[in-house]
C-alpha cells in the first residue's frame, strides 16, 4: 500500500495518546506512515511526553500558537495536520482510538478516486448501536485495554466471512486523497469550531458525489468520545462539550436548514437548502426568536425591541450576521428576497408547528409547488423552488 498520514488532534488527551500512537506503530501494515499530531490544549503534560517519544515513534507534533488562550477547534486542527502531511493520502484519526491489526491496509484496499473509506469501530457498550459499529467491551479506559482479547476477536470475526462485507457510511477513522480534499472541499468549515464539523463535511462529500465505503475487516477500538468530551464520565470535559455541541448544532442548522440526518449505517442524508423567510408576529420573548431564527435565512419581526435584546444574546454565539438576518417587518414589502415565506403567529404557535418547521425542507422537496398552503398554524408561500445547497460544498 501507499504511505499515508495519520492526522490526530488532541485536547489534553495524554492518557489516550499513550495507547493510540504505539498502536499505530505496532499494528499498521506499514511501519513508516506519517503521524502528525496537533496539540490544541495541554493540561496534562502532552507536549512534554510527545517531545520525549517523538523519535521513538517517529512523529511530528505541532502546538496551537494560542495555547491556553484560544482553541483552534477540531476541524482546523485536522486541516493543519493535513496541510503538513507529505503523502497523497491521509487518515483522520481520534486520540481515543486504538488501531487494529492492518486496519490501514484493509481500508486502503477500497480507496479510489472520489471515495472516502472508513474502518469499523469496536466500542464498549455505552451508546446505542444501529448496526454501524460493534459493541464489545475490551476495556473502558486505556489502562484496562484487553489487547490480546481484542486481537483474537478481530481475527475470529474476519474468519467467519467468506466475503468480507462493506456498508455505505462514514465515521472516523476515515481515509481519502489529500488533493481531492483540498481542491473539491477546501477543508473543514471554521464556523463549526468544535462539534458537527464532521457532519458538515460529510454532507459536502455527499453533495459533490463521493462514495462512502465502510469496511468490516478493518477495525479500531474506540473509547467513545473521550477525546472530545461526549463521554459523561468526565463531568468537566463533558459540560464544555455540551456547550460546544449546542452552539455548533445551531450553526449547522443555520447553514443547512436542517439538523444532522443520516441512515442507521451513518450515510449522510441531505435536503435542499431553500431561501426561507419567517414573518413572525406576536413574538413576545427573545427565547421564541432564538428558537426559530436558526431555521431560516431571514426573520421579519414586528417587535423591534425584542430584536435588539435577542441580538445581544445571539451575536456572541454565531458566525452569522444577525443584524442583517433579523429585520423590521415594516420593510418586508420593499425587500421580498426569499423564495419561500412562512408566516408565524406567536400567539398560537405549537410544538407541532415547530416540528413542521424542522421538517420543512423535506416536506417542500417531497410535495412542494408554487403557491400558498397551510400547515397546522403556519401559512406558507412558495415563490420558487430554487435551492442552494450545492453552493455550500466548498469552503
Amino acid at each position: 500500500m501507499d504511505k499515508i498520514t495519520f492526522c490526530i488532534p488532541t485536547k489534553s488527551n495524554l492518557r489516550y495518546l499513550k495507547t493510540c500512537i504505539p498502536s499505530i506503530r505496532k499494528n499498521a501494515y506499514r511501519s513508516d506512515h506519517e503521524i502528525i499530531i496537533f496539540v490544541d490544549s495541554d493540561e496534562d503534560g502532552t507536549i512534554e511526553w510527545l517531545e520525549e517519544v517523538k523519535d521513538e515513534y517517529n512523529i511530528q507534533y505541532y502546538v496551537n500558537p494560542k495555547l491556553g488562550d484560544e482553541l483552534y477547534g477540531i476541524g482546523m486542527a485536522y486541516d493543519f495536520c493535513i496541510d503538513k502531511s507529505t503523502t497523497d493520502i491521509f487518515m483522520i484519526f481520534h486520540a481515543d482510538m486504538i488501531l487494529g491489526k492492518d486496519a490501514d491496509f484493509k481500508a486502503y484496499k477500497h480507496l479510489k478516486e472520489k471515495t472516502v473509506v472508513c474502518a469499523t469501530r469496536i466500542e464498549p457498550p455505552l451508546h446505542p448501536n444501529n448496526g454501524e459499529k460493534v459493541l464489545e467491551d475490551f476495556g473502558m479506559y486505556p489502562e484496562e485495554f484487553k489487547e490480546k482479547e481484542f486481537n483474537q476477536y478481530i481475527k475470529e470475526r474476519i474468519e467467519q466471512f467468506s466475503e468480507v462485507p462493506t456498508t455505505e457510511g462514514i465515521f472516523a477513522p476515515w481515509m481519502m486523497y489529500k488533493k481531492e480534499y483540498t481542491e473539491i472541499l477546501g477543508g473543514h468549515d471554521p464556523i463549526l469550531h468544535s462539534c458537527r464539523e464532521d457532519s458538515d463535511i460529510f454532507n459536502r462529500m455527499l453533495l459533490t458525489g463521493f462514495t462512502f465505503i465502510q469496511t468490516w475487516e478493518g477495525f479500531v477500538y474506540h473509547f467513545t468520545g473521550r477525546g472530545a468530551g461526549s463521554f459523561d464520565g468526565d463531568s468537566k470535559r463533558h459540560k464544555k462539550w455540551q456547550e460546544d455541541m449546542n452552539k455548533s448544532t445551531k450553526e449547522f442548522i443555520r447553514k443547512w436548514g436542517q439538523n444532522v440526518n443520516h441512515t442507521p449505517l451513518m450515510k449522510p442524508i441531505t435536503f435542499p437548502k431553500y431561501n426561507i423567510g419567517f414573518i413572525i408576529k406576536n413574538c413576545d420573548s427573545p427565547q421564541f426568536l432564538s428558537t426559530l431564527e436558526p431555521w431560516c435565512d431571514t426573520v421579519y419581526m414586528d417587535e423591534w425591541a425584542v430584536r435588539h435584546e435577542s441580538l445581544y444574546q445571539e451575536n456572541h454565539k454565531t458566525s452569522y450576521d444577525l443584524d442583517d438576518k433579523i429585520r423590521n417587518i415594516s420593510n418586508y414589502d420593499q425587500e421580498k428576497e426569499n423564495n419561500i415565506l412562512v408566516e408565524i403567529d406567536g400567539s398560537n404557535f405549537t410544538q407541532q408547528d415547530f416540528q413542521l418547521i424542522q421538517q420543512l425542507s423535506a416536506i417542500i422537496e417531497g410535495s412542494g409547488e408554487i403557491g400558498e398552503f397551510t400547515l397546522s398554524n403556519l401559512k406558507i408561500t412558495i415563490n420558487s423552488l430554487d435551492s442552494y445547497e450545492n453552493d455550500l460544498i466548498k469552503i
